[in-house]
C-alpha cells in the first residue's frame, strides 16, 4: 500500500508520527470507454479553454476567483493557511461511537505508526479499547479540512472521515408520508423483522452483481447465447399490506 498522507496524531502533549493509507478498494469491474464505431480507446484531455491545446499536469495550477480576478495557490499556500492542521490530526474530544449518526460517516483509512511512534500508537490503541470511546479530531487532506474519528480495528487504528453538520441536507425538503401504520400491519411487520434477525456477519455479503457481470462478459466473448432473468419494475398502490406481509413471512420461514 502507498501512503496518501504523512503527519502525526496529536494526543494531548503526545505526538504520534503516522502514515495514512486507504482502507478500502473497489469491487466493481474496471470498464474502459470505447468509440462505438471502431472500439478505439476514449482518452480525456485537459484542454486550455482559450487555445484548445492540451495542458500537462505540471502546468496546471489551482486558483480561486476573488473579486473578478484569479488568485493562484500552490502547495505551500495550502500549508501556510494552517500548518498544524496540514500535518497533525489533532484529537479534541472522546465520545461514545454510538452517539455519531451513521449519516455522518464517509471514508475509512488505516493509520500506521512510524517506528519512533510505535509505543505511543499502542498506548492510544489500548486506551480506545479500554475506554470504549472514539477520538474526534480534524486535519487537512488534499487542500480540504476533514472532521474525523479514530477508533481501534483489530491491531490498527482506523481513521474515519465524517461529514460536518452543514454538509447534511435537511430531510424536511422530502415528501414523506404523514400516515401511521395500522396496528395489525405493524405487528406483522415486526414478526417479519424478528424472523429475519441474525447476528451481522459482513463476510456473507458478496458483490454478486460484479460476478454476474463477469459471467455475461465471458458469455459474450465466447459467443454463447445465455438466458438472463428479466425484471420489470411496476409501480402500483399497496392495497393489501397484510396479505403481502403474510406471504413474506411464509417465504422467509
Amino acid at each position: 500500500m502507498k501512503a496518501i498522507w504523512t503527519g502525526a496524531i496529536g494526543f494531548g502533549l503526545v505526538n504520534i508520527p503516522v502514515k495514512l493509507y486507504s482502507a478500502t478498494q473497489a469491487s466493481e469491474l474496471d470498464l474502459d470507454m470505447l468509440d462505438k464505431k471502431d472500439h478505439a480507446h476514449i482518452r480525456f484531455h485537459r484542454v486550455n479553454e482559450e487555445t484548445g491545446k492540451e495542458v500537462t499536469w505540471q502546468n496546471i495550477v489551482k486558483a480561486y476567483k476573488y473579486q473578478g480576478e484569479y488568485v493562484v495557490l500552490d502547495d505551500k499556500d495550502f500549508e501556510r493557511a494552517n500548518p498544524k492542521k496540514s500535518k497533525v490530526i489533532e484529537i479534541t474530544d472522546f465520545v461514545m461511537e454510538e452517539e455519531i449518526d451513521p449519516i455522518y460517516y464517509e471514508t475509512p483509512y488505516y493509520l500506521e505508526p512510524e517506528r519512533s511512534g510505535s509505543r505511543a500508537y499502542s498506548l492510544l490503541h489500548e486506551a480506545l479499547i479500554k475506554s470504549e470511546k472514539a477520538a474526534v479530531g480534524s486535519f487537512v487532506l488534499r487542500s480540504r479540512e476533514h472532521l474525523c474519528i479514530l477508533r481501534p480495528y483489530d491491531k490498527a487504528i482506523v481513521l474515519n472521515r465524517i461529514r460536518f453538520a452543514e454538509e447534511i441536507r435537511d430531510a424536511s425538503e422530502l415528501k414523506l408520508p404523514a400516515t401511521k401504520p395500522k396496528a395489525g400491519e405493524l405487528k406483522m411487520a415486526l414478526s417479519l423483522v424478528d424472523q429475519l434477525t441474525s447476528s451481522f456477519n459482513i463476510s456473507k455479503f458478496k458483490d454478486t452483481y460484479s460476478a454476474e457481470l463477469r459471467k455475461l462478459i465471458k458469455a459474450k466473448a465466447t459467443g454463447k447465447k445465455t438466458e438472463f432473468p428479466k425484471l420489470k419494475v411496476t409501480h402500483r398502490k399497496t392495497t393489501d399490506l397484510m396479505s403481502q406481509l403474510k406471504a413474506s413471512l411464509k417465504r422467509a420461514s
